[in-house]
This record gives structure tokens, sequence and C-alpha cells, in this order.
């Protein structure tokens, strides 16, 4: 590992790269996935405006102190640059329980720099963090249909735990919820 590429909280400065890396991540993960028009939207100056104001309120005035935004950087031409961002905390759902279980509500990586280690180094500060925390279980939710999110989840060893929904993004996306034990 480099120690160039690290972890570390996402910041105020942090959010339009943040925006950059979703967009991108977005088009590259659920892009066949969703209506072309769905696609093409997702980087128009509104869509862009309300993922900006989504990171600026989860930095700025999270739901809990149990939230957390993170972001994996490198280094490159002697710059520090963000590559990606995970965002986690208590889980959501009702059938979960928020005081053990904790779900990842975002992982992306810059499509230019997958397979690089930032998702790996993302997913384990989450779970460093929320074992930390005294949290038992964490879940995420990907797309049902074969795709690199979902792959890069199972391959860390995350396995469907039965829980199912449909996401209207244009048309019905089948989403399978993923789970791992993180307790101590």
């Amino acid at each position: 590992m480099s120690v160039s590429q690290f972890v570390r909280p996402a910041r105020a400065a942090d959010v339009d790269t943040v925006v950059d890396v979703q967009v991108a991540s977005w088009r590259a993960v659920y892009g066949t996935l969703l209506p072309d028009e769905v696609v093409e939207g997702l980087g128009a100056d509104e869509a862009r405006e309300q993922f900006r104001d989504q990171w600026t309120a989860a930095l700025e005035s999270p739901p809990t102190s149990r939230h957390r935004l993170v972001v994996a950087t490198d280094e490159e031409g002697g710059t520090r640059v963000v590559t990606g961002f995970a965002a986690f905390g208590p889980a959501g759902d009702p059938d979960l329980w928020p005081a053990k279980d904790a779900e990842v509500f975002a992982l992306h990586v810059d499509p230019d720099r997958v397979r690089q280690g930032h998702g790996s180094r993302l997913v384990n500060a989450c779970v460093d963090t929320l074992v930390e925390a005294g949290f038992a279980t964490v879940h995420v939710w990907v797309p049902e249909e074969e795709n690199a999110l979902r792959s890069f989840f199972e391959a860390s060893g995350w396995r469907p735990d039965g829980a199912r929904r449909e996401i209207d993004m244009g048309r019905l996306l089948p989403m399978v919820r993923l789970h791992a034990a993180v307790s101590q």
C-alpha cells in the first residue's frame, strides 16, 4: 500500500469533488440500469446542486453524531486529490436496529481510479469506525442486477440478507441489501 493513499474525514472543500465522483460513479455503475435521460440528467446543474446540498448538509448537520462522510485520497503530481468517498451511519431501515445495525449509504470511487485499492480503503475505514462505535452488522443497498458495486461488496464477503426494494428512477430499479458482521 502506498503511504500517499489514505482515508480521512471529508471537509467542506471536498464537496464539489465528492459530487463529481458521485456523478461519474453513478454513470459507470448504474448507467446501463437506468433510462438514458436519467443518466444524462445526473450531471445537469439542478442535479449537481441537489447533490452538493446533500453532502454539505451531511458535513454541517449530520442526522446523528454517528453519521460520517469520509474521502479516499491519493497524491497526484505533488497534490492531494480525492479519489472516492463513503457515507455511513446508523441503519435507517425499519427492520434494523440503529443502535447495532449500520449502513453504508454511499460508496463511490472515481471510475478512472477503480482497482487501485480506494474502495477497499473506504470500506475498511467504514468498518473500523463502525466497530469502534459499537455496531455489530453493516448493510448496503446495491442493484440486484450484476454490477461492479455489488461484485465489489460480495468479493469482500458481504451477502444478501433477503431484503429487497425497488427504486423508481424513471424505471423501477430492483435493489438487494447486503450485510456483513463487523463486531469483534
